[in-house]
Formats: C-alpha cells, sequence, structure tokens
C-alpha cells in the first residue's frame, strides 16, 4: 500500500517495544484469562501503546486486539496482538513478537512481525517484504521435495484429537518437525530456515500479520483445506514457504 501505513505501524512497534523492553525477563506478574492463556502488563501495556500510535495517525480506522477487543469499522481495521508468544516472554525466550496487521476490506494488506529484544523486523506492504536483523535474507526455500522439509508447530497440545492425527501425518511426510516460535517461526519461514508451519486454534490477531509477510517471501498462507484465511475462518492456519507443496501437504494432512 500507500498512504505512509506501513510508517504508521512501524512506529506502533516501536512504542510497543519500549514497553516490552522494560518487561522482559523482570518477571511480571501473570494473570490467566478465561481461556487458560497467559497475559502480563507488558501485553496490556504494549497494545496500549499501539493503539495510542494508531488512533492518533489513522482515526478513522477500526481496530481489533486480542487484549483490548474490538471490531472491524469501515474499509481499513488494524489487527494487533501486542506479544505473540507470552509463554516465552515470561519464562525470558525472546521468541515472542508482536504483531500488527492492516485490512482492507478483509484482506490483510500490511503485515509487520517485531521481535524488539533481538531488534528483528520484518515489514511487508505492497507485496515487497523489508527484513531488519543481523542475520539471515528475506525469501522463503525452495524444495525438491516435502521429505526435505522443517515442519515447525508452536506446540502439539493446540490440536484436537482428529487434527492431531492429521498433523502427525505431514510430521512422517517431511524430514523433522521442531515446536515453539509463535509467530517468530513465521518470521523464520520468511527467512527460509523453515518451510512448513502447521496450527490450529489460532484466532485474527494470531495470523493476520503473517499473511502478508509470507506472501511477500513468495510463499502462501491457508486454512487446512487450501483456503484463504478470512476473519471467519475456523482457526486452522498453514504457511508454506514453497507453494508448490500445497498439494503434496494437503494430500499429507488428509
Amino acid at each position: 500500500m500507500s498512504d505512509g501505513y506501513a510508517a504508521v505501524a512501524a512506529a506502533a512497534a516501536d512504542a510497543a517495544g519500549a514497553v516490552i523492553g522494560r518487561y522482559f525477563r523482570a518477571l511480571p506478574d501473570v494473570v490467566t484469562k478465561s481461556d487458560d492463556s497467559p497475559v502480563t502488563l507488558a501485553d496490556q501495556g504494549a497494545e496500549a501503546a499501539i493503539r495510542a500510535v494508531l488512533a492518533e495517525r489513522t482515526p478513522a480506522f477500526g481496530i481489533i486486539g486480542e487484549e483490548m477487543g474490538g471490531v472491524a469499522r469501515g474499509r481499513f481495521t488494524w489487527v494487533v496482538d501486542p506479544i505473540d508468544g507470552t509463554r516465552a516472554f515470561i519464562t525470558g525466550r525472546p521468541i515472542f513478537a508482536t504483531l500488527i496487521a492492516l485490512l482492507d476490506e478483509g484482506v490483510p494488506v500490511l503485515g509487520l512481525i517485531d521481535q524488539p529484544i533481538t531488534g528483528e523486523r520484518w515489514l511487508a506492504d505492497g507485496g515487497v517484504l523489508q527484513f531488519s536483523g543481523r542475520h539471515g535474507r528475506a525469501g522463503c526455500r525452495r524444495l525438491t521435495a516435502l521429505a526435505d522439509a522443517e515442519l515447525s508447530c508452536t506446540a502439539p497440545e493446540m490440536f484436537e484429537p482428529a487434527q492431531h492425527v492429521k498433523f502427525g501425518r505431514l510430521a512422517a511426510a517431511c524430514r523433522r518437525v521442531t515446536y515453539g516460535g509463535d509467530a517468530y517461526a513465521y518470521g523464520l519461514l520468511a527467512l527460509g530456515q523453515i518451510d512448513v508451519i502447521a496450527e490450529a486454534g489460532l484466532k485474527p490477531w494470531d495470523w493476520a500479520a503473517v499473511v502478508p509477510v509470507i506472501e511477500a517471501a513468495g510463499g502462501s498462507v491457508t486454512d487446512w483445506q487450501g483456503r484463504r484465511l478470512t476473519l471467519d475462518s475456523p482457526g486452522e492456519v498453514l504457511a508454506l514457504g514453497d507453494r508448490a507443496m500445497l498439494g503434496g501437504v494437503l494430500a499429507a494432512l488428509g
């Protein structure tokens, strides 16, 4: 997109990073939400900081955030997860990420993944991905066979029994599977370090920002049936670095 929205997203991520940095490895108090997921003052403060920037710079846009809710409004809506990977944050591991997406009529057109501790940032706008970090280069990896693929998932506990069976079939078809990473893993896929991510139970703030990033890097993000994600999608997410592998991955999932 044009209109400077990428700069708005970057400013919002900077504001969130300043809050997160104050709490990282400072053992903040943890509250368990109604869905059994954890939340800290860092999550809440970072989302408030993001919202302040977005409201000032784009007052007519809707905002949906994990911690403070919201609804789509008009043509443009921001979708925000201040700390995707709160469990990693709580335990002092820098593999969480701030996610900021801009939706145009429900379609993610701008995405930002920010890791404020390592100083890495993925920003996709207008089909172009910019990666800021000391190690790695933007671009997904091409595969000759699914058997060569690195598969990733945040945790097997996110699957229902039937999904767990499907994931097991996919894992058997890939080279190996690693767990952990939350949104940071999607950034690694956009650098060619990971080839396939299959997850379930995700909300729009979990996936909206990663869609433009991975697509700009040459990959794809769909549900487990190969369909484009929408705000009404049930939460199964499949990210591929090599779009040509989609048929094989869907066959493995069954």
